[in-house]
């Protein structure tokens, strides 16, 4: 019986310094994940300063990776490393480590797009989040919503014009003076606030979208951010901003949610397709995961990685790496990193396409 392949996955687009040793497409060996906390400091990250970072803990990010998986660096079969899209220094210390330990131990190199890897998070931990799917990624650079008749042909049928979901969340908490990143500390300052309370506009939607009109997928949160702004301005006028944080914060928090679970679920009717996979960091959110599973209603699949799967992992990175080895598709020495990688087998879908 031929054995599964091992794969060592590095991550390094961001601020999460990452490796992984996978078994195949579900088991997983060995995970480190080590997180940057100084960037709580900036409220955001410091491209350098992560750079830096990665330098210093790559070697024993692998190593604790390999450990725990009770293999040696020559027993892997393949090495997957994050090309892009993300910081480019930072990109560029994970693909070097990549391709110097694959070169050095006589094993194929494979590029993955981050963002096909935060796709796959989910189908590491289940075996339903298979295609044919509605995905949703969301995350502090992308937001996307993407049709997936099958791994490696993704449409998409829209994306954020401005700010993804995360930096806006980013953004949101530091108007209000929450700590980074947003995400997280949004939703817990909003578990005590009425949502009600300080309505705030969902962009692009409610003003008679159609399929086929180009606002009916895309997303904006440029404009909330803006609202947003003016609200804590007149609030702090006031002398209440204090005591109405939770309330400004369920407010945006609500509106986000609201404008991705309208957007996915447009999707899910025009694809007659009630299976959605989300990915990235905003997947880990319970509004948004609470939303979209309620107006799937009975029968509707919802698939969504755990929290250590949705934040940026090693993990998916392997998962896809060995997709793209069983397709033939190996790197060389000249594998470059690119902040704006091109998503492989990505197509632009027009909203006027019907079910597909």
């Amino acid at each position: 019986m031929t054995r599964e392949p091992l794969v060592l996955g590095i991550e390094t687009s961001c601020d999460e310094t990452s490796a992984a040793v996978l078994r195949g497409e579900r088991e997983l060996l060995g995970h480190v994940i080590f997180t940057q906390d100084v960037h709580r400091l900036y409220g955001g990250v410091v491209p350098e300063l992560a750079s830096r970072a990665h330098l210093r803990t790559v070697d024993d990010v692998v190593d604790g990776a390999l450990r725990e998986a009770g293999v040696r660096l020559d027993e892997i079969d393949l090495v997957g490393v994050t090309a892009g899209p993300g910081l480019i220094g930072a990109l560029l210390v994970g693909l070097a480590w990549g391709k110097a330990a694959a070169w050095g131990a006589g094993k194929p190199v494979i590029g993955v797009h981050h963002m096909e890897g935060h796709l796959f998070a989910t189908h590491l931990e289940d075996p339903g989040a298979e295609p044919p799917f509605v995905g949703l990624l969301v995350s502090g650079g992308h937001t996307m919503l993407l049709w997936v008749p099958a791994w490696g042909d993704y449409r998409l049928l829209g994306a954020t014009r401005d700010d993804a979901a995360g930096e806006a969340f980013d953004k949101a908490a530091k108007i209000l003076g929450l700590e980074y990143p947003g995400g997280p500390a949004i939703q817990r300052a909003a578990a005590s606030g009425d949502p009600k309370r300080h309505p705030l506009p969902r962009p692009l939607l409610n003003r008679g979208e159609r399929l086929g009109d180009p606002e009916y997928y895309d997303m904006s949160f440029s404009g909330l951010k803006n609202a947003l702004r003016l609200l804590v301005r007149k609030l702090e006028a006031e002398g209440v901003l204090a005591d109405e944080v939770p309330h400004v914060a369920a407010s945006f928090q609500a509106a986000v949610v609201d404008v991705l679970t309208q957007k996915t679920m447009r999707a899910v009717r025009d694809k007659g397709c009630r299976r959605v996979v989300l990915g990235g960091g905003v997947a880990n959110s319970r509004a948004l995961r609470d939303s979209i599973r309620e107006k799937l209603g009975r029968g509707g699949e919802l698939y969504a990685p755990s929290p250590r799967l949705s934040t940026d992992n090693a993990a998916m990175i392997a998962r896809a790496a060995l997709f793209r080895w069983r397709r033939g598709e190996v790197g060389g020495l000249d594998l470059n990193a690119r902040a704006d990688l091109p998503f492989p087998g990505l197509t632009r879908e027009s909203a006027a396409v019907a079910r597909g």
